[in-house]
């Protein structure tokens, strides 16, 4: 496994990472992931978490999602993925592709802020529920249209754009139109001085 760490607080998480074992995720995980890309990104991914691919490589979105997020961040953005920064809510695979519990993502929260502390990102856009719940603090009752209807959300110095998971397009094409409008928001937040 390769973590390609640029700067000091990268490397340094990126080790915290591959020793965790804060949560019981780490004893069936092949590669942490801890996350990547420009660590001084004004526009920041957050999902939530890796899957079969992103284990077996340890980079995030990597598989058919991560084609399909890369497609968003040219397209939607006019961005490349090496001007952004990508991570999830918690860093290791959960089995067979489950939901992470609240005790999981708990144990991987500080990561993640220690990454936004880090990286200072203007946006963060959350892909899907979980994320977004992990990053704003919602209840799990609250859906995703309810999450998404509030667009965009202030916290701590930058923006929250909740926005549906590449892998819920792959399943339901119906959704990208939304994801499309989500963009856009996140788009004008990082045009506005």
């Amino acid at each position: 496994m390769v973590i390609v760490a640029h700067t000091k607080w990268e490397s340094y998480l990126a080790e915290a990472i591959k020793r965790c074992q804060r949560c019981p995720l780490h004893e069936s995980r092949t590669n942490p992931v801890p996350g990547e890309g420009n660590p001084h990104a004004s526009l920041m991914f957050v999902g939530e978490g890796p899957g079969a691919d992103e284990d077996r490589m340890g980079r995030p979105f990597v598989g058919r999602a991560g084609k399909r997020l890369d497609l968003w961040i040219t397209e939607y953005l006019g961005m490349k993925r090496s001007d952004v920064y990508i991570a999830n809510t918690v860093k290791c695979r959960p089995p067979g592709n489950r939901v992470p519990t609240d005790t999981e993502m708990a144990m991987c929260f500080p990561y993640l802020l220690a990454q936004i502390s880090f990286i200072k990102p203007k946006v963060i856009i959350a892909l899907g529920k979980t994320a977004a719940q992990d990053l704003l603090g919602f209840p799990k009752a609250t859906s995703l249209k309810m999450l998404r209807a509030d667009n965009p959300y202030r916290r701590n110095g930058y923006y929250v754009v909740v926005t549906y998971h590449p892998a819920a397009i792959l399943r339901n094409a119906s959704y990208e139109s939304a994801v499309r409008e989500d963009l856009i928001i996140a788009k004008k937040l990082l045009e506005v001085g």
